[in-house]
């Protein structure tokens, strides 16, 4: 298949999903600390998403292998517009966090639905390309979305925000009406449907692969986690005000957009190892760079030297999850690998805090470098050298 065919009906509603998702990120704690919740409950709603993502991991991989992949991203924007309207409507902080859970477990399903299609119906030679492109036009949504919110919150106040994100699903799910059945695709490539396996077969059949490239994915989304939180708290402890964090934060977020598709054709053309072990390589590079730093020029330097480690992984977990995926039963195994990866995303700014409180904030970062270079040692370990020809693309 020509992956503009597809291209339109793909990575217009991620962009928006990533428009909605930027939008409301910056408010999330303010509308909790707003309807009566402390700033330590304030931060448990935040982290509610990505506990929803990491509970609906394993769930999204069997729907979107029952159900099929586009009706379960029609049904996973369905239950983000739900919850983005409860979000507007509930009286208490402890409903929000429910709600914001819910809008976590359909980022489960949407984007492990988008992954299981772009993995089946875009040709192998092209996958890396196909989903560094996907996880780059995420990025720059969520780049976008703080500036509509901002925009819409003139206007509605913190609702504003959330309102941005339900237009935007809203319009993603009338995209997504057009986007052919994988089914056809299937056709139009002569190839055979598949049978069906159960959830836990396929984990069972394919544990050796989870807990070892599945362990490498943890550490890669532990530091990736990482560099969000990082930025901002050194910039703090060396007294930079808030205005100046913000564009330090938004400069490395610019480099990381602008490398998405080298990392992807790269990948396609090189293999997999020559984009994730240079990345978390310099990942790992910027954290033990970022102590060192005293000043807004030293920290914006480092700042972009992370954007530019985190901008060269663009896409690499998905990809190397759609390599390792097989033709029988590739949503739910998608679901298992997507679990380490996300886990990883929730552990790593947890390591850094218990770090912190237990040693110090430098410290804690420099523990941060070394888990980027074991996610380096992992994928120059597990990666295989070349996608499995058999597996279909």
């Amino acid at each position: 298949m020509n992956l503009w065919r597809i291209a339109p009906s793909v990575y217009l509603p991620a962009l928006l999903y990533g428009i909605g998702q930027g939008a409301i990120a910056p408010v999330v704690a303010v509308s909790a600390t707003h309807l009566g919740a402390s700033v330590a409950a304030a931060g448990l709603v935040v982290a509610a998403a990505g506990l929803g993502q990491v509970i609906g991991d394993i769930p999204a991989g069997a729907l979107t292998s029952k159900i099929g992949e586009r009706s379960a991203m029609i049904l996973a924007t369905g239950l983000v517009a739900l919850a983005l309207v409860a979000c507007l409507l509930v009286p208490t902080a402890w409903g929000l966090a429910i709600a914001i859970a819910a809008t976590g477990v359909a980022g489960a399903v949407w984007g492990l639905a988008r992954q299981a299609y772009l993995s089946e119906a875009v040709p192998v030679e092209m996958r890396a390309r196909a989903l560094s492109t996907l996880g780059g036009v995420q990025r720059i949504g969520s780049f976008i979305g703080p500036f509509l919110g901002a925009f819409a919150m003139r206007f509605l106040g913190t609702d504003g925000a959330y309102w941005v994100h339900l237009v935007a699903a809203v319009l993603a799910c009338g995209v997504l009406v057009s986007l052919p059945d994988i089914e056809s695709v299937r056709r139009t490539r002569g190839s055979r449907p598949v049978a069906a396996q159960s959830t836990w077969t396929v984990i069972r059949e394919h544990m050796p692969v989870l807990r070892t490239l599945g362990v490498g994915a943890l550490l890669v989304g532990a530091v990736r986690a990482s560099r969000q939180v990082v930025i901002p708290l050194w910039a703090l402890h060396i007294g930079l005000d808030p205005q100046t964090t913000s564009i330090i934060f938004g400069l490395s977020g610019a480099v990381d957009m602008l490398l998405f598709y080298p990392a992807g054709s790269v990948m396609d053309r090189l293999g997999r190892k020559w984009v994730a072990v240079p990345s978390m390589f310099v990942l790992g590079l910027a954290h033990l760079l970022l102590p060192l730093t005293h000043s807004t020029v030293t920290l914006t330097a480092v700042a972009m030297l992370m954007g530019v480690g985190n901008g060269l992984g663009a896409g690499v977990i998905m990809t190397l999850g759609a390599d390792a995926s097989p033709p029988v039963g590739r949503a739910q195994f998608l679901g298992a690998f997507r679990l380490f990866a996300d886990t990883g995303n929730g552990a790593g700014p947890l390591l850094l805090a218990g770090a912190t409180a237990v040693l110090g904030l430098a410290p804690a970062i420099v523990i941060m470098a070394a888990t980027g270079w074991a996610a380096a040692a992992a994928m120059h370990r597990w990666i295989p050298p070349h996608p499995t020809p058999d597996r279909p693309g």
